[in-house]
């Protein structure tokens, strides 16, 4: 109830501050006219003392007297057809904004608002955000103003003050996520990115020196590899950025989303697109038979094929440890089907295979990261 007797109050003060300009408009021209008629009749009295004066001749106060008597009655007869005027005209205008647009307005909200939502405060919607952007927004950052040493926290706002081009913020974010979390990929691109949008694209030093630095923690970061092939090409070193785009290239997957804007700045260096290398296959896949026979089985039946399958694999990774897309794509399934024990034995052979010390190690340090697996002592 509260809600509407305010909806009301706020219109009529909307419509009242609409409505007086043009009543304010009419009694103006009222008061103009008035005034005129009174300087005229000054004027006629001024006349005559200057007569009785003798200071001006009795042809010329003569004169004088009918020119002010004809503008005198000029006035006074143009101003009840002036005053008309305006209120013939206004008519309409005035019953539209006093009826018409608050109807309008309110037709409006009842189909587009939610007038049964309840009052909420600031600190209601806080607590219950929702998947309200803004207030979501909003919370951390209150979080994060009481707790400025919640790395995480940094860590989880700095891509989305990027993503709203609040590049200033997602700065002071990432250096604060590093800070606290430590270098990660993630945060070392982001951040560079952050330095590049406020150079207008320009991969500045320090953004490359991040880049390189991202590298050093993940070899194959397609990303930290085309935008440090973009600062040569931007410091005027076509060929060293066309043979860094076409290893980026070469060494991507066909279908990779970055690969055709890769390719178009092979050729803007004059190279050729290159095609991606082809990927050794690893063993165990399934073949185009059996995801078709897997359509027609059951649920259980369709579990213990995939099950079957990653056993495979698994028998054969035994057998030939040397391939890291394989133990890659084991300690992926065994986590898909939610066997945690099996993932982190998966994840320690193939660390035994490729050392946590190489790159291929670090990668599967980091798959067992992002999977959720215990990787503590195995880095050692």
């Amino acid at each position: 109830m509260l809600f509407w007797i305010l909806v009301a109050v706020l219109t009529a003060a909307v419509a009242a501050i609409l409505l007086y300009p043009l009543l304010r408009g009419a009694k103006t021209v009222e008061d103009t006219h008035a005034g005129e008629a009174a300087v005229y009749r000054d004027q006629l009295r001024e006349l005559d003392r200057d007569l009785s004066g003798g200071l001006i001749s009795a042809d010329e106060a003569e004169y004088a007297r009918a020119e002010i008597g004809r503008r005198l009655i000029a006035v006074s007869g143009a101003a009840p057809a002036e005053l008309r005027k305006p209120a013939r005209h206004h008519r309409l205008t005035e019953a539209f904004i006093v009826l018409l647009l608050p109807v309008i307005g309110l037709c409006l909200y009842m189909n587009t608002g939610r007038p049964d939502l309840p009052s909420q405060p600031l600190e209601a919607r806080l607590a219950n955000p929702g998947n309200d952007m803004p207030v979501l927004v909003a919370k951390a950052e209150r979080h994060l103003a009481q707790n400025p040493d919640d790395g995480k926290g940094w860590d989880v706002l700095a891509p989305i003050y990027f993503s709203t081009m609040r590049v200033s913020d997602a700065e002071t974010a990432y250096r604060n996520a590093i800070r606290l979390l430590g270098p990660s990929p993630a945060r070392l691109d982001g951040l560079a990115e952050t330095l590049m949008a406020v150079s207008e694209g320009v991969v500045t030093e320090d953004a490359r020196k991040l880049l390189e630095q991202s590298l050093s923690l993940e070899p194959n970061n397609p990303r930290a590899r085309f935008y440090i092939a973009l600062s040569m090409e931007q410091a005027g070193q076509p060929e060293e950025a066309r043979s860094a785009f076409e290893t980026l290239a070469k060494q991507s997957p066909a279908d990779a989303p970055w690969l055709p804007l890769v390719n178009e700045h092979i050729a803007k260096n004059g190279g050729q697109a290159a095609a991606p290398e082809a990927q050794p296959a690893a063993p165990g896949g399934p073949t185009s038979e059996d995801v078709a026979a897997a359509e027609t089985m059951s649920s259980g039946d369709r579990q213990q094929m995939i099950r079957g399958m990653v056993e495979s694999l698994d028998a054969k990774l035994s057998a030939d440890p040397n391939n890291f897309e394989g133990w890659m794509r084991l300690v992926r399934s065994y986590a898909v089907l939610n066997d945690k024990d099996r993932a982190a034995g998966a994840l320690k052979r193939g660390l035994a295979a490729f050392p946590a010390s190489g790159d291929q190690g670090r990668q599967l340090l980091a798959l067992g990261k992002e999977l959720g697996i215990a990787t503590e002592g195995l880095s050692e």
